[in-house]
């Protein structure tokens, strides 16, 4: 069950000072899958595909869930659409720093955050992904409290909080009700490896960063490879198999769950990408969110994920390609969750954070049915 914080400080408290930045292309390379969106020549694909922001949008939510305290808050906020339009538009009392820029680059993620830390703010709150993420501790390593609002595509570290929604109750129980603070992991991936089917996550460091694991995912965590939890995925794969229809689509997610399911076709699925297939063949492999709208247009469809280790997320981390258009265009019903028992086994709940939350809410609603082995299934709650 998941636990609610209070979601408006009390009314005799202490104005506080918040730090906001937005990383404004965080998350363009996702639905396109690109895998992220790190570096010029990246963005450049991600808008030649199609690409359009996200950041802005999440952190909208995120300003709006505050509005109970905001007025006890002062922000600063990176100048135009690195936190001071969102802030203006939403009627917070802000302060900028930094200059106005048509693109916005890395250094001047780092220059801003380093100008926040100096400003003296009790939090730092920032958009990104864990680029972003390794910038900000570029900036200021340790020296001051940090907590993401996730809009990237690659969100490996263990600063971000499980929504933007869930970012703002943070915020409020940090300044007002007290957190304690941990040292976070910041991740990351080698993004050109990553889009190449290979999966190299290096640890770059630690911030400092409010503990509270109901609303603040953890750092991702690989599955094991062991005998039981291989016989486990082929046991899954092939009650799947026997489940597949013909003339069926099947959009199958990332993962070595869902690879397993390739294996025994004997088909070659991208282990890191969203790929589509259709009477127990590959159709097209890595696609974009606008490839699988193409395909489910003249198609009954369905979907296959697996829950990302150690954060429990199945859509909205690393398979933003399945988007909640695709979602909603399939219907819930029409999804396979697969995991290995000792997988589940450490979540008491699984996540989603699909950008859409009416979406989101219908499935925690109604929860999931996980596949855990061959013909046995468990209900999971989502959060």
């Amino acid at each position: 069950m998941m636990i609610l914080l209070i979601t408006k400080p009390p009314p005799s408290i202490p104005n506080k000072t918040l730090g906001f930045i937005i990383n404004p292309i965080a998350g363009m390379g996702g639905t396109v899958g690109l895998k992220g969106t790190d570096g010029q020549q990246t963005l450049k694909q991600a808008l030649a595909l199609g690409a359009a922001p996200i950041a802005t949008k999440r952190a909208q939510t995120f300003l709006t869930e505050l509005l109970s305290a905001r007025p006890h808050l002062k922000l600063i906020v990176g100048a135009a659409n690195m936190g001071e339009t969102e802030a203006k538009k939403l009627g917070y009392t802000y302060k900028v720093i930094g200059e106005t820029k048509p693109k916005t680059t890395p250094k001047d993620t780092q220059s801003i955050a380093k100008a926040v830390a100096e400003a003296g703010v009790d939090l730092l709150v920032y958009c990104g992904g864990d680029g972003t993420t390794r910038d900000i501790q570029k900036a200021i390593g340790m020296t001051l409290p940090v907590l993401g609002v996730p809009t990237g595509v690659k969100m490996h570290s263990a600063l971000f909080a499980t929504s933007p929604q869930a970012a703002a109750r943070v915020v409020i129980e940090y300044l007002w009700n007290g957190l304690p603070l941990q040292e976070a992991e910041v991740m990351d991936i080698d993004e050109q490896a990553f889009r190449e089917n290979h999966l190299s996550a290096k640890l770059y460091g630690y911030m400092l960063s409010p503990f509270e694991p109901h609303l603040i995912q953890g750092n991702k965590m690989e599955s094991p490879i062991t005998e039981n939890e291989v016989e486990n995925q082929a046991a899954i794969a092939l009650y799947i198999l026997e489940e597949m229809q013909p003339g069926v689509l099947y959009i199958v997610g990332p993962g070595t769950t869902t690879r397993t399911v390739a294996d025994l076709m004997d088909q070659k699925k991208t282990l890191l990408g969203v790929d589509l297939f259709l009477d127990k063949q590959i159709i097209a492999q890595d696609v974009s969110e606008k490839q699988i709208l193409i395909h489910i247009n003249t198609k009954p469809t369905k979907i296959i994920v697996t829950p990302i280790g150690g954060q429990g997320f199945i859509f909205g981390r690393g398979n933003q390609q399945i988007s909640p258009k695709v979602i909603r265009q399939v219907g819930i019903n029409n999804i396979f969750v697969i995991a290995t028992k000792s997988k589940l086994a450490k979540f008491k709940h699984l996540r989603v954070d699909t950008g859409d939350p009416e979406l989101d809410e219908t499935f925690r609603q109604s929860g999931i049915r996980v596949i855990v082995d061959y013909k046995i299934t468990q209900h999971m709650p989502i959060e």
